[in-house]
């Protein structure tokens, strides 16, 4: 009772796709790849909020407030 070979992995490929037909897994292949994208983009978003809120960025005043408080 070992691991499967490539041999039983390919049998049962062959009966998932006489069983479910190949247009419908491709729709399940492109619909797990877009889940996965949007995971992604969420984690990317999530990480650049956190850098955000852990290190807020400098606020730099604006050239015309500097301009005005050197020549008082």
């Amino acid at each position: 009772m070992g691991s499967f070979s490539i041999w039983h992995w390919l049998i049962v490929l062959v009966i998932v796709a006489l069983l479910f037909g190949t247009k419908r897994l491709r729709n399940i292949g492109e619909d797990v790849g877009e889940a996965i994208k949007g995971f992604k983009k969420g984690m990317q978003d999530g990480d650049s909020q956190a850098r955000l809120k852990a290190d807020p960025p400098d606020e730099k005043p604006a050239a015309s407030e500097t301009k005005s408080e050197h020549s008082q």
